[in-house]
């Protein structure tokens, strides 16, 4: 019996548009009243997921900046810093590379030192909460993950850039434009594993949803484990299944139901 579901936004519950299911609203009643606990797991900050789920936040577990930081009901669950050293040695790479920008994720805001167009209309569909700063590496504030928004391709432009960094720290390609950097011990498996351990759900009782390399550790901690249809090939590769519709076909929910006989609204 399925009894937690945790699923990533962009590319695997949200279509391209950026946008929930029609109906999504009355099928996570649904969920509810067969008592399924939902998480999001997703690379976006926290303040974005909350506002995302404003009806359901105070019943849903939130697992953002790809697992650095959990939530439930307001409480921290799980905080994964950032140390000061690795947040500047990103940052001042990332400053060699062509169209290549760098955003640091702190708990209530981002942080920015470009004022490019091209990035901003990248990140502010995730960082409604931002502060554009002369020099990132000046930043004080705590920092949970530092993302690379790369306006070429992540995984064959800066990634390779990087590599070096990867006995030390998460370096997860999160999608065509981001390359992420968490603390060594942060990802999407951990954070779900947490929250298992929280409400005593285990393994066989878990289903997961993702897209991209930034959830192939969740990928490995449920049974059923889903890559998209429209999934990177080595989250694919990962997962023991995989969707019949993509993300712009209400995948997600539609595979839910099609394991637990529910009616898509």
């Amino acid at each position: 019996m399925i009894k937690l579901i945790v699923t990533d936004l962009d590319g695997s519950l949200l279509n391209d548009k950026k946008e929930l299911p029609v109906g999504f609203w009355e099928f996570e009643q649904q969920l509810i009243q067969q008592n399924i606990v939902l998480g999001i797991a997703s690379g976006r900050p926290h303040h974005n997921l909350l506002a995302l789920f404003e009806p359901i936040k105070d019943r849903t577990y939130f697992l953002s900046d790809n697992g650095s930081y959990v939530t439930y009901q307001g409480n921290e669950l799980l905080v994964e810093m950032l140390d000061p050293e690795g947040v500047s040695a990103f940052v001042q790479k990332a400053r060699t590379l062509n169209k290549v920008y760098p955003v640091l994720c702190g708990k209530d805001k981002a942080y920015m030192e470009d004022r490019e167009e091209a990035l901003l209309k990248q990140a502010l569909q995730y960082y409604q909460h931002y502060e554009l700063v002369d020099d990132l590496t000046k930043v004080t504030e705590p920092i949970l993950k530092v993302s690379l928004c790369d306006l070429v391709d992540a995984e064959t432009n800066s990634y390779p850039h990087f590599k070096q960094y990867e006995a030390a720290y998460k370096v997860a390609v999160a999608g065509k434009r981001w390359l992420d950097f968490t603390a060594f011990s942060a990802n999407k498996g951990v954070a779900v594993q947490l929250v298992q351990q929280a409400l005593g759900i285990g393994y066989n009782e878990t289903m997961v949803f993702g897209d991209y390399l930034n959830d192939l550790e969740m990928m490995r901690v449920a049974k059923y484990s889903y890559a998209m249809k429209n999934a990177h090939p080595g989250i694919i590769d990962a997962a023991n299944f995989i969707t019949d519709f993509d993300n712009n076909e209400a995948g997600v929910v539609r595979a839910i139901c099609n394991n637990l006989v529910l009616e898509p609204q």
